[in-house]
């Protein structure tokens, strides 16, 4: 298995995000069978507003305004793919990194409504 690394795009959309989820997002990039990019860390209220105006979400309090979410892509062979079936994968090695440096996590492919394969939060019980 390949051990990749995150390029210095998805390092920059890092910035203002909780210290324990960029962690996080560093040890699945290296566990995970199917290459990744994240696309969004820390968002902005004007961000926020423009996603729920255009249906891309249903929240206004939404944990990327805190540093608390991150979005991923996956890569195959270098481009973006939404397939269902990578982000499971992709789940998988965030979910084994959590275990590993004990960070409670959520992810949004788990969610019973509106499931959102690409997203990553810090549980909010342990990381209000």
């Amino acid at each position: 298995m390949t051990a990749f690394r995150l390029s210095s795009r998805s390092l920059a959309r890092l910035v203002g995000v909780h210290p324990r989820l960029v962690a996080l997002v560093k040890e699945a990039a290296a566990l995970t069978p199917v290459d990744f990019m994240v696309t969004e860390g820390l968002r902005t209220p004007q961000r926020q507003v423009a996603l729920l105006r255009a249906g891309a979400s249903r929240t206004r309090k939404s944990r990327h305004l805190t540093g608390h979410a991150v979005d991923v892509a996956a890569l195959v062979d270098g481009q973006v793919r939404w397939d269902w079936p990578l982000y499971p994968r992709i789940a998988a090695a965030f979910k084994a990194a959590a275990v590993r440096q004990g960070t409670a996590i959520v992810w949004g492919g788990d969610w019973s409504t509106l499931r959102d394969g690409p997203h990553f939060e810090l549980d909010r019980r342990v990381f209000p």
